[in-house]
């Protein structure tokens, strides 16, 4: 099995940015093994549209972005099928050009859309200041949305392995527009 761990978001928009920086937390803090599967690990940030060709290469796509949802908090996440969204959530009007939703229902329609989960997060803050300080709110949630990928991925045979056991989103998010997830840290 081919998965793709995609980051959205804008990471100069302080909570808008969890995706992109969630994406580069886990590619510093963790190793992913699997004898059955591979792992890729991207940061998308606003490209939506210009990802699709790298999208519709893998088998698994799981999304890591900012949602909206009826009667929920800053914090609140929320981990569905791209199929089956609940009805309490939408995932539209963000800070990104063009969204996500609009992206996978043009690669759906093409009939090239790979089966696709998506890690939704509800920020507190987006664009009240350019910053890559994330809220406590989200803060708090990174537990809960390692876990849903740990317990995700352990279908498909892929365990996560701590390689960097001192990693910290706070930190990451005010480094990850220096990081290249494929080469490295920029110099």
């Amino acid at each position: 099995m081919n998965i793709l761990i995609l980051g959205i978001g804008n990471i100069l928009f302080q909570d808008e940015g969890i995706g992109a920086h969630f994406v580069h937390y886990l590619d510093e803090k963790y190793t992913f093994k699997s004898k059955k599967s591979k792992v890729t690990i991207i940061d998308g940030g606003t490209l939506a549209q210009r990802l699709i060709p790298e999208i519709i290469k893998y088998d698994e796509v799981i999304i890591i972005d900012c949602i909206d949802a009826n009667n929920a908090k800053a914090g609140d996440v929320y981990f569905f099928d791209y199929n089956a969204m609940p009805n309490c959530v939408n995932w539209q009007g963000s800070a990104h050009e063009v969204e996500m939703l609009q992206t996978l229902k043009m690669i759906d329609m093409n009939q090239d859309l790979p089966f696709t989960k998506i890690l939704g997060i509800i920020p507190k803050r987006v664009a009240d200041d350019t910053t890559f300080e994330l809220s406590e709110e989200i803060q708090s949630s990174i537990i809960t949305m390692e876990n849903s990928i740990k317990n995700y991925l352990k279908l498909f045979d892929v365990e996560m392995y701590v390689k960097k056991m001192d990693t910290y989103i706070a930190n990451i998010a005010e480094i990850s527009y220096k990081r290249d997830i494929i080469n490295g840290p920029y110099l």
